[in-house]
């Protein structure tokens, strides 16, 4: 008979760090970094266009020792051959987790149940790109012959949520002309609002929805069906106003999209690891084909330093071990992640669902419920807008926030020295969270007595720096991998399926039951006191003026 696995805190590893961390978590950066004139040098390395200086961080050099030996007893390495391999490691749903086959070159073998995938994706991948120069260059024209100039994509969660940060983080590399928008929330005030100043004979809308069954996805697509009727009249304009990202070919006939306007994707392929696929349309009618193609390239250079790279020198595993070492024994609940470039405003919405819907988990791959902490709360705003909300919280807060500092060397819209000063707040924050400002320095300064503890900075706040020269699509590309491994990895420490999402089922469940008893007042209600009363309100109120 088979042991029955450890849990991660039950080995010997996990012990190991945890009396490390006793032995640790007195020290203070300040004196960390006097003690080692080269720990800047020691604790930072660069990959795929990006440079990393996690030296401001709550280690030492053994406790990366202990971290890594922490990754090789979960066997990260064997799991990453896995995935890359097709097998099956998603094993609640039995399916293999193969978005890095999405941005896999031509020519490069990648098998799911022993057929190779690559040809394949590549086939959609030139359709995509045939369709959008046809788009982009006026050759596809909308029923009355106008060209088309808005595009709408429809769809939520990964359909959504990743070929919308692409298209704001790559507006500068976007076709002028072509104004790309995107409807999620099954609230009609988002469809209202961003179709509003549109004309529907210029108006393409993509509906991406794997199943055509998404309730939100489809309420808002046949309201785009009566938006654009209402104004052209003829259901056969359909076909020239809309396409689909899905693998419900009947579900699309249906809806009056020709099956030749589908673009397909694969089971193995998560919603939220999707952009590389064809849910990456809109991305590449905004970008064309080259540029979108350049942003697979980043993808693929990330992922094959991850599957390669030794764990000493491999950036995902690094960035995964270090927030393992803050949620699991520093005790830190959320994680920040702070874009100092305009265009990522979206990153941290977009890594929200990558990272909460994959690691937010509390029973592992074994069934158990987990004894340790798992996914931390992710979230964070563009510098310097963060400096003027919630770094307050960050820097003389009660709450530990190990947090990620994005920037770039070169602004795609030199203007004056704006980014001369935006970089020099980028510089100053990580500097003031890792050394602060104590008593006695203020007393120096002449810092009247009586304001000295409210103008202390403890410091001692950990914060990685990732910077890049410039963004371009494929700096994205790698940024965006980056987190989808280290994702990866903190869920194989963690032992737990980074790849389901059944926490978000019964929500939609209990919508549809209560849908019936909104939209017919005869059906008695059964839920507990307070939804009864509060449904009994809603329907004595919904229609009143």
């Amino acid at each position: 008979m088979t042991a029955e696995k450890k849990m991660p805190n039950e080995t010997k590893e996990w012990t190991s760090l945890r009396e490390h961390y006793e032995e640790l978590r007195g020290r203070r950066l300040k004196d960390l970094f006097a003690e080692d004139p080269e720990r800047a040098r020691r604790f930072s390395l660069e990959a795929c266009g990006l440079y990393l200086d996690y030296s401001r961080n709550l280690i030492v050099a053994q406790t990366m020792e202990l971290l890594f030996a922490l990754a090789r007893a979960a066997g990260v390495r064997e799991e990453a051959r896995r995935m890359f391999s097709g097998e099956k490691i998603n094993s609640t749903e039995n399916r293999a987790v193969l978005h890095v086959a999405l941005r896999a070159p031509l020519g490069e073998r990648i098998e799911v149940d022993g057929k190779d995938v690559v040809p394949e994706v590549h086939r959609v991948l030139e359709k995509m790109e045939g369709f959008a120069r046809r788009v982009r260059e006026g050759e596809w024209r909308g029923y009355t012959g106008r060209r088309i100039r808005n595009v709408v994509n429809i769809g939520i969660g990964g359909s959504d949520l990743g070929p919308n940060m692409a298209c704001e983080a790559l507006r500068a590399y976007g076709q002028k002309d072509l104004r790309v928008r995107f409807v999620s929330n099954v609230d009609g005030t988002h469809f209202v609002e961003q179709t509003r100043d549109l004309n529907p004979e210029e108006t393409l809308f993509i509906i991406a929805s794997k199943t055509f069954t998404t309730l939100e996805t489809m309420t808002n697509a046949h309201s785009a069906r009566e938006w654009c009727l209402a104004r052209l009249h003829d259901p056969a304009a359909v076909s020239r106003h809309f396409v689909a990202v899905s693998t419900n070919r009947s579900g699309v006939a249906e809806f009056g999209i020709d099956p030749a306007n589908m673009f397909e994707f694969w089971d193995w392929v998560g919603g939220r690891y999707s952009m590389c696929s064809a849910i990456g349309l809109p991305i590449m009618l905004y970008i064309g084909p080259k540029r979108f193609r350049e942003m697979l390239a980043g993808f693929h250079a990330m992922d094959r330093h991850f599957a390669e790279a030794p764990l000493e020198s491999n950036l995902p595993v690094i960035m995964a071990l270090l927030g393992i070492w803050y949620v699991d024994f520093f005790g830190a609940q959320t994680h920040a992640v702070l874009p100092y470039d305009q265009y990522l405003y979206r990153l941290p919405a977009y890594l929200q669902q990558a990272d909460m819907e994959s690691n937010g988990k509390s029973v592992d791959r074994e069934g158990r419920r987990v004894s340790y902490h798992t996914g931390p709360v992710l979230w964070g705003e563009p510098g310097t807008n963060g400096q003027h909300s919630f770094f307050q919280l960050l820097h003389q807060g009660t709450h530990l926030v190990p947090a990620d500092f994005i920037g770039f060397c070169r602004s795609l819209n030199p203007l004056g020295d704006h980014h001369d000063k935006l970089m020099a707040n980028f510089f100053a924050q990580t500097e003031a969270l890792a050394f602060g400002r104590s008593a006695e320095e203020l007393r120096g300064e002449g810092v009247d007595e009586k304001l000295i503890p409210f103008r202390t900075f403890e410091g001692n706040r950990p914060t990685n720096t990732i910077l890049a020269e410039r963004l371009t699509p494929e700096v994205l590309g790698a940024i965006v991998a980056l987190y989808e491994h280290k994702i990866f990895v903190q869920g194989v420490i963690w032992n737990i399926n980074s790849f389901d999402q059944w926490g978000v089922e019964l929500g939609k469940i209990l919508a549809k039951k209560i849908l019936s008893e909104i939209t017919d007042e005869s059906v008695p209600l059964g839920h507990d006191s307070s939804t009864n009363a509060l449904l009994s309100r809603y329907r004595a109120r919904r229609r009143k003026d």
